[in-house]
């Protein structure tokens, strides 16, 4: 069985998560709130989704109901958690993943500084593949991504992951609104 953990799973990563599901995963999904995961009719049977009430404020309680529900230690690790609380959830979880399991970490365009790039990974024991949402440039005006494009992203960065490519940075959209009086 394939284990996967993904913080911030349940509103724009859902599409992303149903994915996983599709593909056989066992997904834990540590979460405020519970959400409903979109399924495909042609999902894998072994696929499933186990929402645990948690919040990211208590490392130790997420870490303690996600390890019970994983059933194992996890093969994969998607990661959208604000800036400020990254490190100490990530700290906290890092003993539920298997040795050497690729994590995905994502950050909103504020995360990303244009000169200095994105944060370094937090767990450096894991190959770490970024990715950093942007925004959609069209006719003169930006737009924030959809929960399609934002999935569909973050889904390429996992793919990467699991196939063992080299860690990297992945901009989704523009990395920034650009205005027309410049």
């Amino acid at each position: 069985m394939r284990r996967a953990l993904v913080l911030g799973g349940t509103g724009m990563l859902a599409g992303c998560v149903g994915a996983l599901v599709d593909d056989g995963w066992h997904v834990v999904l540590p979460s405020r709130r519970y959400a409903p995961i979109p399924v495909s009719d042609k999902a894998d049977p072994n696929g499933r989704v186990l929402w645990v009430a948690a919040d990211w404020s208590d490392p130790e309680t997420l870490a303690t109901r996600a390890k019970k529900a994983l059933g194992g230690r996890a093969d994969l690790l998607v990661a959208w958690v604000y800036s400020e609380a990254r490190p100490a959830v990530l700290d906290t979880i890092a003993p539920l993943l298997a040795e050497g399991a690729p994590v995905v970490e994502v950050h909103g365009s504020a995360s990303a500084d244009p000169v200095g790039g994105c944060p370094e990974p937090v767990l450096a024991d894991h190959p770490t593949q970024q990715v950093v949402l942007g925004f959609v440039h069209h006719g003169g005006r930006a737009r924030w991504l959809t929960h399609d494009e934002i999935a569909e992203g973050v889904l390429s960065a996992v793919r990467r992951a699991l196939d063992g490519r080299q860690p990297a940075v992945h901009q989704v959209g523009e990395p920034r609104p650009w205005s027309t009086h410049q």
